[in-house]
């Protein structure tokens, strides 16, 4: 017979020092059987409440029906409800500290009622039958420093949408056709990863998923949990590695979601200077409560170990690394030092980090962090915060600015191109063009190219080609790889129509293409934390606003030569001085790959350097050779 689920005094142990890293397996909702009666065991962590009990749709929302009992000191309750079944909906009815009547959703639900419905539902944890273990395998090996990264970022709900209909207004696709489409279309354009955006359950569509209500539970807009995991299944069996976002810097104030819990402060600061966000409208996570840091970091665990995702993108670190992000004097409290770092989430950081991935071999977590702040992807025994990757926002500053200026005036700006490699190193980066920089009014990355629709084009392609051959993995946001007009908007599909159009589809063709020779050469992806792999050829030829750099193999075979003319100015007698004297084959141009010419080095003096070869460089021209 089964053994009665209880949450013992080991689980209150664990939880309460914060290291109960299958803590989802106890708190929510699980089937099981006691006493030989089907039905489902139900826990909460509500520590300052009078009273809590479960209602449901099997209980007909009585809230005297099903009272639970409290269980120690941490302030657990739990039962047992005969007959209740995988599939119904629940909430918690909590009695507050101070007598309010609280409905709350379950924190560690793994499933949620569709919105604007804000109930859980049942569901059941182990009804998945993995076929993905050779992916599982390989990835214990996978090192992120060595491996190609160029990351596709998608956001489900509008990548693309079925047609309107009675019984599907919205279009969503479900997780199994989404799995389907998705697969089909990063295999044939080459991208090694998908980073899925607003996946965690959330009630705001227009938060794109940023306000989490439902940490423990895929978004119920395009299925189940089932259906979410042969998602993962599905693109892990075609090679494909799963990134989500994740979200541990803040959560909404939604009346059924974790803010004031139980009547008070539980998962935020009680002080609004700790726990409130001003501008966003959000609560902060309290890192300094036990039971919070286990919620979170049991959470990354849940999505890493059970769902078998690849890697979390954190966002909004910067929040939650400064106590005054975001805030005027007086809205703050400083540390016990008097500065404003906050402890208590480097701390955090450290915990989650050497957690996750000393569990997951192979598995990443990515700082998205906005500031200068020193080593986040440095070990956390070095003083590090112990992330693989993080975010190059500065790179992506520079290169926008750069790249939106019309090329007359791009020779003033040409230290905008060559400054990222000045601390390309002192990080392990990657280079995103991210959804953030295709909203609200910064245009699409079409639109950001100055001069007319068939200059835009050329420019976006000397761009693509500088960000795919320049030191760190790749991001890049859905629709932008074939010239996206308008602003993504989360309320509908990509503009596919737009490839029937010539230009569009030959972006398209030419990113696939620079995304096939970003896999093929290690030069270009083995060496990107190893100052050895790059050197400039010229990086001072702003009057032309060339630039020219090599990308050296780990076998020194193979090597890129790079240039890049952002001008519309021909160079028919271009001449690029070059490490030595060998055969240079040219494999893409600004048309992409092409039939591949031989130029052989000669003893002539450029680019400070003993040999040189001439070609003719085009206007807004491209060109990459093998060496």
């Amino acid at each position: 017979m089964a053994k009665k689920m209880h949450f013992t005094e080991m689980d209150q142990y664990l939880f309460g020092q914060g290291t109960h890293y299958e803590i989802y397996k106890k708190l929510g909702a699980h089937a099981t059987t006691q006493n030989r009666r089907k039905g489902v065991y139900f826990a909460v962590w509500a520590p300052n409440a009078q009273a809590v009990s479960v209602i449901g749709e099997f209980n007909e929302w009585d809230e005297q029906a099903n009272p639970m009992e409290r269980v120690g000191e941490i302030g657990v309750y739990e039962t047992f409800v005969p007959g209740a079944k995988i599939g119904q909906l629940y909430k918690f009815y909590i009695k507050g500290m101070h007598g309010e009547n609280l409905y709350k959703a379950d924190p560690y639900a793994n499933e949620a009622e569709m919105r604007p419905g804000t109930a859980s539902r049942i569901a059941d944890l182990s009804d998945y039958t993995w076929k993905d273990a050779t992916w599982m395998k390989n990835r214990e090996s996978f090192d992120e420093t060595k491996s190609p990264m160029a990351i596709y970022e998608v956001h489900p709900g509008s990548w693309k949408k079925h047609p309107w209909t009675e019984e599907n207004k919205e279009g969503f696709y479900n997780y199994r056709e989404f799995a389907k489409e998705l697969t089909a279309y990063v295999k044939e354009m080459g991208y090694t990863h998908v980073e899925l955006m607003g996946i965690a359950e959330h009630p705001f569509d227009g938060s794109w998923g940023y306000q989490v209500t439902g940490y423990y539970a895929p978004t119920s807009r395009y299925g189940t949990l089932q259906d979410f995991k042969y998602m993962i299944d599905y693109l892990h069996r075609n090679k494909i590695g799963v990134i989500l976002d994740w979200v541990p810097a803040h959560f909404p104030r939604d009346a059924h979601g974790l803010a004031m819990f139980d009547g008070t402060a539980v998962y935020e600061h009680a002080d609004p200077r700790q726990g409130e966000h001003p501008d966003w409208g959000t609560k902060i996570y309290n890192y300094g409560r036990p039971e919070v840091k286990n919620f979170l970091i049991a959470n990354a665990l849940y999505w890493i170990e059970q769902c078998h995702v690849d890697g979390l993108r954190v966002d909004a670190v910067a929040s939650m690394l400064y106590l005054d992000y975001g805030k005027q004097s007086g809205q703050w409290v400083a540390n016990k030092y008097g500065d404003n770092k906050n402890l208590e989430a480097i701390e955090f950081f450290r915990h989650l980090n050497s957690i996750v991935m000393g569990r997951n071999k192979g598995t990443i977590i990515i700082a998205e962090e906005s500031t200068a702040w020193p080593m986040v992807t440095g070990k956390a025994e070095d003083g590090g915060l112990g992330f693989s990757l993080k975010w190059n926002m500065g790179w992506m500053n520079d290169f926008l600015e750069y790249m939106k200026l019309d090329p007359y005036f791009r020779k003033y700006n040409h230290n905008k191109m060559t400054f990222a490699m000045m601390y390309a190193y002192s990080e392990k980066y990657i280079l995103v063009l991210s959804h953030d920089e295709v909203v609200h009014l910064k245009c699409s990355m079409l639109n950001k190219m100055p001069g007319e629709l068939d200059d835009k084009f050329r420019n976006l392609k000397v761009g693509y080609t500088f960000m795919m051959m320049h030191p760190g993995k790749k991001l890049l946001f859905m629709g932008q790889d074939f010239g996206q007009l308008r602003e993504w908007s989360e309320e509908r599909e990509l503009d596919w129509f737009l490839l029937e159009e010539e230009n569009h589809q030959n972006l398209k063709e030419f990113y696939k293409e620079l995304l096939h020779i970003y896999r093929k050469y290690p030069a270009i992806h083995a060496t990107d934390n190893d100052p050895e792999g790059f050197e400039w050829i010229n990086p001072n030829d702003g009057d032309r606003s060339i630039f020219s750099f090599v990308r050296k193999s780990p076998t020194k075979r193979n090597n890129i030569l790079v240039v890049c003319n952002f001008t519309p100015v021909d160079r028919p007698d271009y001449r690029v001085g070059v490490p030595r004297k060998k055969q240079y084959k040219l494999i893409m141009n600004e048309s992409g790959m092409c039939t591949p010419q031989v130029f052989k080095a000669e003893k002539k003096e450029c680019d400070n350097r003993d040999y040189s070869f001439a070609y003719p460089l085009p206007g807004y021209g491209i060109a990459v050779f093998v060496y």
